[in-house]
């Protein structure tokens, strides 16, 4: 049987009525992209897959409450934290950041940006739900939330997001696992500008010689052909799995050096 888990409200849930969530026994071992748990909405048990984003982002508060109060998810403080520290060391000011934050879900890393004075941000993501997220649990954040497959972007969008003169991006728990394939993550890294900054992070999985996703040899030949200056790079706890093991992810920021282009691009 699942084990059951009711947790105290989030701090911007208090008012919202309270989530029962039932997560596999501990004893049960699965792949990431395999996790889910049990949610009760309006009277009833559902399961839903971790990866459901659609299905997560429509109960108000479960992507809070599963990946952060009960799974102890660390990223956005993490990348938002090594992104502040290299901006500090070189003078740089948050405020002056144009951020396109790709993967934005329901705006967890545009409200840590947001609280370390970045003034402008972009979101993107590919499912429709996560816009309605981010408007319905942090309004205001994103000064624009474009809905769009970076790897397939219109003429429209192309020219919408090109316009922006972004010198940010920021990416956090959303490359792999086919959410985020690299040649999106390239396209989405093309549209800021020379100088720009790159914070972005990714379970070490995929950094390694066995990675097949294409993430680690675009990242190394990004970093070995100055592509990518990296500034700080860190192997850290993202996250506990359902089963209570750490899954342990990497942060990287760096400055933009140029574009990808020719066959890493594709």
């Amino acid at each position: 049987m699942p084990q059951s888990v009711a947790m105290p409200a989030s701090r911007k849930q208090q008012k919202s009525r309270p989530l029962y969530i039932a997560l596999p026994e501990p004893g049960l071992s699965m792949k990431q992209d395999a996790e889910w748990c049990v949610v009760r909405v309006n009277g009833a048990w559902e399961q839903i897959r971790f990866h459901d984003y659609e299905e997560v982002y429509a109960v108000p508060g479960l992507y809070e409450r599963l990946f952060y109060d009960i799974l102890q998810c660390t990223s956005p403080a993490t990348v938002r934290g090594l992104l502040e520290e290299e901006l500090r060391r070189t003078g740089y000011t948050p405020e002056n950041l144009r951020v396109l934050d790709l993967g934005a879900g329901n705006g967890m890393v545009g409200e840590e940006l947001t609280a370390m004075g970045v003034e402008s941000i972009v979101g993107v993501d590919n499912i429709e739900a996560a816009a309605e997220a981010a408007g319905r649990d942090r309004p205001g954040i994103y000064e624009d939330y474009v809905v769009a497959d970076m790897a397939n972007l219109s003429a429209q969008q192309r020219v919408h997001l090109g316009s922006q003169e972004f010198n940010c991006l920021t990416c956090v728990a959303a490359l792999g696992f086919g959410d985020i394939p690299p040649k999106a993550f390239a396209e989405a890294y093309n549209l800021i500008g020379p100088g720009g900054w790159i914070a972005f992070n990714i379970k070490d999985d995929f950094l390694d010689g066995n990675d097949a996703s294409g993430f680690s040899t675009l990242i190394k030949a990004m970093s070995n052909n100055d592509i990518l200056s990296v500034r700080t790079r860190e192997r850290y706890r993202h996250r506990v799995a359902t089963d209570g093991r750490p899954l342990y992810y990497v942060a990287v920021v760096g400055i933009k050096k140029r574009d990808v282009q020719g066959e890493m691009l594709s």
